[in-house]
């Protein structure tokens, strides 16, 4: 069977998922960067509940995660499947359901968190009949990936597929069991779980939300992308074979060490974080896998701006993944748990790994399904950019996160704290302020990434206009 042109596969959903992604990327780091500024100078709560940063903090992890990362992955997923399966995506209908109910459904979320409607679950805030929108949107999206992947004209399965099928499995049944709650209205419900085993169910969600939306997803992502933009076949396929299963594996067992020196048995923190160190070791090879594919490209580095926003969010992943585990050894979670030490390990992930592999994918899509982009001297101006404000945030947040653990705890020789809470909190602020002005040049790179595309999208329209021109001459 031949494969189906390039012009006639489906980009018309990936091209709406694009432009979405790079918007709600703006919205959400603003939003972000809002409540930074709140913890670093508490009158911008104006003392207004809907404003405040309780209320405001699920709004950004809910905007840079499922609507800015979401649609980014809705968009690649669609990219993908059609290009390395060689056909066209099995039901147009179905992806255009799934999109708009995926939108509806983080509308919902982001009106209702204002006003305190929510679950209080971390990554899982929105309430039950928003949660059920959402699965909607994802089994529609997964079973659209599936069957086109059934319809492929290749024998083989790129390995890029394998982690979104993963995702897609791994997200639908975790966050629909973490979900599971007694409706009393729309606006409140209580958990189906109680006390511990609540807890449990919600870190093995919170934690594979990030193992597996923001994590196989975005590997898929990075094992498609990075080789086609380089030029260059993956360095090693049977070590993302192999990366591929660890994952799977590894991953659903570690979401106990969240809990480290709670009320949860002791032998599950240990497993939690003996399952964390092994994951070192899979992510470090899957890390080095995407950086050994560039060899014989370094130097395009000095050229090609999208290709460092790959090179570094593989160092940041490489990092991220040494570092969390690193944190769930049982005597340094003493130390780290609470602090913002957590806060700059998260966003070393989501600013360095999570972002820049997404954005890098974002612009070399759009430069294939439209044309190339309208100026790559900005996308250069918008790497140092996001890389100095993600730099300066997860600096700031480290330092701030050890100097609070050393502080709560210091005793004298008494045994007495030599530190009162409100202490901590005072030395914390330069770090705030650090971390806002981090927050302030990420969202700013996003805006300058959201007029370098309407630019080009401006360009791509006229050119359409000139040839329509041309033909009915």
């Amino acid at each position: 069977m031949s494969a189906v042109s390039h012009q006639e596969y489906d980009y018309d959903i990936v091209k709406i998922c694009v432009v979405l992604s790079i918007i709600l990327g703006l919205v959400g780091t603003f939003f972000g960067t809002f409540i930074a500024s709140q913890l670093a100078w508490p009158a911008l709560n104006f003392d207004n509940p809907y404003l405040s940063f309780g209320r405001f903090r699920p709004m950004h992890t809910n905007t840079v995660i499922f609507a800015f990362g979401g649609f980014m992955l809705y968009a690649t997923a669609f990219y993908i499947v059609q290009r390395t399966c060689h056909v066209r995506i099995w039901s147009s209908k179905l992806a255009w359901a799934a999109i708009w109910l995926w939108l509806i459904g983080l509308v919902c979320a982001l009106l209702t968190f204002p006003l305190g409607i929510t679950q209080g679950k971390e990554y899982h805030e929105a309430e039950w009949w928003i949660d059920i929108i959402l699965a909607v949107s994802w089994v529609l999206y997964s079973l659209n990936f599936i069957m086109t992947i059934k319809n492929r004209r290749t024998s083989h399965i790129y390995v890029a597929l394998w982690f979104f099928l993963g995702m897609m499995f791994m997200v639908s049944y975790i966050f629909v069991f973490n979900g599971m709650a007694l409706p009393v209205d729309m606006t409140f419900s209580y958990s189906a779980y109680a006390g511990v085993h609540d807890a449990m169910v919600q870190w093995w969600w919170g934690h594979n939300a990030v193992g597996f939306f923001l994590t196989a997803g975005f590997l898929g992502v990075m094992y498609y992308f990075v080789p086609k933009h380089v030029g260059r076949p993956i360095y090693s396929y049977r070590l993302s074979v192999v990366h591929f299963w660890s994952i799977m594996y590894l991953y659903v067992w570690v979401g106990a060490h969240h809990l480290q020196y709670t009320a949860i048995p002791d032998w599950t923190q240990s497993l939690g974080a003996g399952m964390s160190i092994a994951l070192i070791f899979p992510s470090w090879g899957g890390m080095l896998n995407g950086m050994m594919t560039m060899s014989g490209s370094w130097h395009k580095l000095r050229t090609d701006p999208v290709m460092r926003f790959m090179i570094v969010a593989l160092a940041f992943y490489g990092m991220s993944t040494f570092e969390g585990p690193l944190m769930a050894i049982k005597s340094v979670n003493a130390l780290s748990h609470y602090t913002d030490w957590t806060v700059g390990h998260v966003h070393s992930g989501a600013l360095g790994w999570n972002a820049m592999i997404a954005i890098a994918a974002l612009y070399h899509m759009i430069t294939y399904i439209w044309r190339p982009m309208y100026s790559v001297k900005l996308i250069n101006v918008h790497f140092w950019i996001h890389t100095v404000g993600a730099v300066l945030y997860i600096t700031a947040m480290w330092a701030s996160g050890v100097l609070q653990g050393l502080m709560w705890r210091a005793f004298d020789d008494y045994g007495n704290l030599v530190y009162t809470f409100a202490d901590s909190v005072a030395a914390m602020h330069p770090f705030y302020a650090m971390r806002t002005i981090g927050g302030a040049l990420v969202t700013i790179g996003f805006g300058i990434m959201l007029y370098n595309l309407v630019k080009t999208l401006q360009a791509a329209k006229a050119e359409e206009g000139q040839q329509t021109a041309v033909a009915s001459a």
